[in-house]
């Protein structure tokens, strides 16, 4: 490792969050010293939070494993990577033979979204393996604005963002943006812009039974009761339809079912919700004709509003208010972004549709849902046996920490000590990893290069950007793009190959089927003289050239190519921009029918369970997650620089319920709910309403045989503990996070107080 203390700078892309701020990088030797926003980057223009800032302690980590670890006698010791992959070639093998592919299950966490290698290795691990055992954190997170998106456009990647730069009305629901950087929407300065919103003498209404700081922001905050979004959704559609202010516009022609969907929503008015939500009824219409009367308008709906019962539904009013407002794919409305690494541009047409339920899970018959089965039910899926097929006898993580992220984590940690065979690509020894019979550790981020696919698809503004490592590869280290694909290899039989085979054989597969495609622009070609053509330092690069020029900016196969290339991203290190976001459709609707189903049979099927909701109240108190600034889920409560403060482990609870209950603030509290309980000090604090009480995510770094020292110091609890598993949004399998009843007692109750 070399030991120079001359000082330098270079450009990334931060991997800590969904906004993909551009960092400039100040490095002495191999150590990054410093990080400080781009000024030049295309997308983000200097804007960076404290994680951003903080890239350099996440990146030099001590705890951070440097080498692979393997089990041996029931230990975990330092090993070899030839020794590494043996095993794991060893272990996943036998079980694959011996039970079939079902057999291993697959967990992604999110952080292989946040990295190049996380993108394009994992679909050939899933196909090369052929099982169904998929589980990733889609299903505690985002699940149900895929499969809205999905029954809504054919295709449930196809998700529209908020025009947040151009938009004169933006109506949030469950979303803090001020404190996530913002989720399924990809914007760089989220708070900027709300306030450039703002400015321009647009309006902000926030939906939140918090006041966050982006309430606080908002020109009308709206404290709803936890889990009841779809039902002030539907009411604001009813409202639209009863007053005559349903205008479609330009969308008229490509939607279906406008009058059906009058009648399905018909009977949820304002004065019917009202009392479940506990939203007065004439706030409800205000913001039904505050949207309809906007000259633009977008409604975006995230966390809050996917982890909840109806989580599915509320996706998909969210997209019906659009729709009927005239709002869908316009300018300052809310249109459907265009990456450069989208697949090849197809004409507009009917496709195939979205089917939800091709297989189902085997202990509960959870169906599949974007090939996905529920996180929730990966636990029962390893410790319960069926008289039908085969408990997951071996599992794979990929940056993955469900002993954290879902539901009932003492059952699934019971779980896996059950397991043939584990595992798990990971950075650091953490709740789940412990359990791994092999640790295959990636180099820092520093050590790798990036490039964002998923990010740029939900991205407010459509620009491209790459980084090569910014750092050499440490000394016995191995690339995350090589791990994972020896990965591939040693899972599907093909140990010893090679790495670079998983490479050339993915080029080989997609340029030999974009040949064959008639609007392809490589239609008729050869599809070794396309790939002689790629360039790029390593098979990731040449793919990434590859999808590059098969993209909608690319067309760059020709002997002068005019198109969007590698060589021509890395000759603009700032990034490229390619415009604003554009009116797209119908090019990306893939329903059966090529225009927008507005009324979906599994949404029909499902609306009676809406109105079941109509009558339902909560007894007592109902618990909620919330998000830090200097946090993102589980992965960053290690860096010393990002915990503390106000970015603490504390149950959140209104003045008037802590009277109620005898609890005082700094209390220890012990938290109660279907799952288990916990020990949580309180905040007493009148930014949550009352019924309510607020825990956040990813804390509970208190199991033994982690490696995690500074998360250890102030381990937190973790809330998913206090979930069963068992509450999940039928048509997406998400877990329900929000909204969940919970009861309270003081460890030490003070005198006279009444429980």
């Amino acid at each position: 490792m070399s030991t120079t203390t001359d000082s330098r700078t270079a450009l990334r892309v931060c991997p800590l969050c969904e906004a993909t701020c551009g960092l400039t990088l100040t490095i002495e030797g191999t150590r990054v010293t410093k990080a400080r926003g781009d000024r030049d980057d295309v997308f983000s223009k200097g804007f960076i939070c404290p994680k951003g800032a903080s890239f350099g302690a996440a990146d030099a980590d001590p705890d951070r494993l440097r080498t692979p670890l393997v089990r041996e006698d029931g230990e975990l010791r330092e090993a070899t990577w030839q020794e590494a992959f043996d095993a794991v070639a060893a272990g996943l093998r036998p079980v694959v033979e011996a039970h079939g592919p079902n057999a291993v299950g697959i967990v992604l966490g999110n952080p292989n979204v946040h990295t190049m290698a996380g993108a394009l290795y994992p679909p050939a691990l899933i196909a090369g393996l052929g099982t169904r055992s998929l589980f990733s954190a889609s299903t505690v997170d985002q699940m149900p604005k895929h499969v809205s998106s999905g029954l809504l456009y054919g295709d449930a990647n196809a998700i529209p963002v908020p025009d947040l730069d151009r938009t004169d009305h933006l109506l949030l629901l469950g979303a803090n943006p001020l404190e996530s950087n913002g989720s399924l929407c990809t914007a760089p300065d989220f708070p900027g812009k709300l306030k450039a919103l703002k400015a321009r003498g647009g309006t902000l209404t926030v939906v939140d039974p918090r006041t966050t700081r982006t309430a606080r922001l908002a020109d009308r905050h709206v404290a709803i009761r936890p889990g009841t979004d779809a039902l002030l959704l539907a009411a604001m559609a009813q409202v639209l339809f009863e007053e005559g202010l349903v205008g479609l516009g330009d969308l008229a022609p490509l939607v279906l079912g406008v009058e059906e969907l009058a009648s399905a929503v018909a009977e949820f008015t304002p004065e019917a919700v009202a009392a479940a939500c506990d939203v007065d009824a004439g706030t409800i219409r205000a913001l039904a004709r505050e949207l309809a009367a906007a000259p633009t308008a977008a409604v975006y709906g995230r966390i809050g509003s996917c982890t909840v019962p109806h989580g599915t539904l509320a996706s998909w009013l969210v997209d019906v208010l659009n729709i009927l407002t005239g709002n869908l794919d316009r300018p300052g409305g809310a249109l459907f972004p265009r990456s450069a690494t989208d697949k090849p541009t197809r004409p507009a047409g009917p496709g195939r549709g979205f089917a939800l339920g091709r297989w189902r899970s085997r202990v509960s018959g959870h169906p599949e849902a974007k090939g996905e089965l529920p996180l929730s039910a990966l636990a029962e899926e390893i410790d319960t046996a069926t008289p039908e097929g085969t408990p997951v006898r071996a599992l794979i993580t990929i940056a993955a920490n469900p002993v954290l992220s879902a539901p009932d984590g003492d059952r699934l940690d019971k779980a896996l000590d059950s397991l043939d065979f584990m595992v798990s690509v990971d950075p650091y020894l953490g709740e789940t990893a412990r359990h791994a019979d092999v640790v295959l550790p990636p180099p820092p981020p520093s050590q790798a290069p990036h490039y964002d696919f998923a990010f740029n698809s939900f991205a407010v503004h459509n620009q491209v950007r790459y980084n090569r490592a910014a750092v050499p590869l440490e000394d016995g280290r191995m690339a995350e793009t090589e791990i994972l694909a020896r990965l591939v290899l040693a899972a599907t039989g093909m140990h010893g190959a090679d790495p670079s085979a998983v490479d050339d054989l993915v080029i080989g597969q997609t340029l030999g089927k974009a040949v064959k495609e008639a609007h392809s622009p490589v239609h008729g070609r050869d599809p070794k003289e396309l790939a002689g053509l790629l360039t790029g330092d390593s098979g990731p690069e040449r793919r990434l050239d590859m999808m590059l020029r098969l993209g909608p900016y690319g067309e760059g196969f020709g002997a002068e190519p005019d198109g969007l290339t590698l060589d021509k991203l890395l000759a603009h290190p700032h990034g490229i921009d390619l415009g604003p976001l554009r009116p797209r459709l119908p090019q990306p609707l893939k329903t059966v029918s090529g225009k927008v189903e507005l009324l979906p049979q599994p949404i029909v099927d499902d609306l009676p369970r809406l109105r079941t909701a109509l009558r339902e109240r909560p007894a007592g108190l109902v618990l909620i997650g919330r998000r830090h600034l200097r946090s993102n889920n589980s992965w960053l409560h290690n860096i010393p620089a990002l915990t503390g403060g106000s970015n603490r482990c504390t149950l959140h609870i209104h003045p008037d319920d802590a009277d109620r209950l005898g609890i005082g603030d700094g209390d220890a509290v012990r938290i109660k709910g279907a799952g288990g309980e916990v020990t949580a000090p309180v905040e007493v604090t009148d930014v949550v309403r009352r019924g309510v009480v607020s825990l956040p995510h990813g804390w509970g770094h208190d199991r033994p045989g982690t490696r995690m020292s500074h998360a250890a110091i102030d381990p937190g609890v973790n809330v998913n503990q206090l979930l069963d598993g068992s509450q999940l949004d039928p048509l997406s399998g998400n877990a329900v996070l929000n909204g969940v009843p919970v009861e309270l007692a003081p460890v030490t109750a003070r005198a006279g107080a009444t429980l």
